[in-house]
């Protein structure tokens, strides 16, 4: 009976030794794409920039590693022809990467990360010149890269700011019915630039 409540007890520092931790982002951020696609010569089409509201969480494994979710409210995105606003979607750009995190003897701590992202759209509406042209966009799939710092005040306990920036690999298949036939691949590749508040529980 003692060597199974010891055994119990072993498990059971175990498993708290190796308890990691759970931290809560909340941020805003500048969404930046860096593609576009040549529709045709002298016509060019481009995702515009956008702000979003990107809430995310965070598991720590331990103090070096961890796993982030990256949980952005619905963003309005506005898709221009030659710097028309042409084309109106909705989107969620639901991401995860792995992360190490280099800590050291100051408050700041750098990490990198890596990952996958997806590009969920619906409700595409053309507008101006493609106010009649019906628009698809298909979900796409990507590579996502991550690079930032969090930052701890001396009378924080759980609580700290971060900066960050990520890059998507992602370009969703657009078909364009109506006035205008065509399908193409666009290239968005987005930068994400965010600052905001984190909790560590």
């Amino acid at each position: 009976m003692l060597k199974q409540l010891a055994l119990i007890s072993l498990m059971g520092l175990s498993a708290s030794a190796m308890a990691g931790q759970w931290q809560v982002k909340v941020g805003g951020s500048i969404v930046s794409p860096t593609g576009d696609y040549e529709l045709a010569p002298d016509t060019v089409v481009k995702a515009a920039d956008e702000l979003a509201f990107t809430p995310s969480v965070e598991y720590f494994f331990n103090d070096n590693i961890s796993a982030e979710v990256l949980l952005a409210a619905p963003i309005n995105h506005d898709v221009e022809v030659n710097g028309v606003d042409s084309v109106r979607i909705k989107h969620l750009p639901p991401t995860v990467t792995a992360k190490y995190h280099f800590k050291n003897a100051s408050r700041f701590t750098p990490y990198i990360g890596v990952g996958g992202t997806a590009f969920v759209a619906w409700d595409e509406r053309g507008k101006a010149s493609l106010a009649n042209t019906d628009v698809k966009v298909k979900e796409a799939y990507g590579f996502a890269g991550q690079l930032g710092f969090n930052f701890q005040p001396a009378d924080a306990k759980n609580w700290g700011v971060y900066f960050d920036a990520r890059y998507a690999q992602i370009s969703p298949e657009v078909t364009l019915t109506g006035d205008v036939n065509t399908q193409f691949d666009l290239d968005i590749d987005p930068m994400v630039y965010t600052i905001g508040y984190s909790y560590k529980f």
